[in-house]
């Protein structure tokens, strides 16, 4: 069974926090889901990944270039959003399978809009709109993962 943690956030500053005691685990993965609804807080999420893992320019939404890429102490990371995406064909014709064949971090905003390429991730975050803030949800999904978020536990 892969476990699954769960932290219950106030606001966007908790968010940052978690996306910063994450950043340590979340730099050794390969690929990490990241679902929800429109607005709930995806992105901020990476952001706050990024700058915690020392990135130190702006980063921007890829909502409408499907892609920003970074490196973090020599690790490419990509952050995609596949909102606009309808189907494989349009990823496959971008070279999604490049992207994941490197020594890279692969973080997908809408994996459900690609789910035909069967990409498995390590982690999976599943964020949550709640009367008091928000909810994310960290379940491990590969081995690497149950590794890296048994070592958070």
């Amino acid at each position: 069974m892969m476990r699954e943690k769960e932290y219950q956030l106030s606001n966007e500053t908790a968010l940052l926090d978690l996306a910063a005691k994450l950043a340590p685990a979340l730099l050794k993965l390969n690929s990490v889901f990241l679902s929800g609804d429109l607005g709930v807080g995806k992105t901020t999420f990476v952001r706050g990944f990024l700058t915690a893992a020392g990135y130190k320019g702006k980063v921007k939404s890829p909502t409408y270039t499907l892609v920003e890429d970074y490196v973090i102490n020599g690790k490419a990371v990509f952050h995609f959003d596949w909102y606009r995406i309808e189907g494989s064909e349009a990823l496959e014709a971008i070279g999604i399978r490049e992207y994941f064949s490197q020594n890279a971090l692969c973080l997908i905003e809408w994996p459900e809009h690609g789910q035909d390429l069967e990409v498995v991730p390590d982690w999976r975050l599943i964020f949550e709109y709640r009367p008091e803030g928000r909810l994310v949800k960290v379940c491990a999904v590969s081995a690497l993962g149950e590794q890296e978020l048994e070592m958070l536990l």
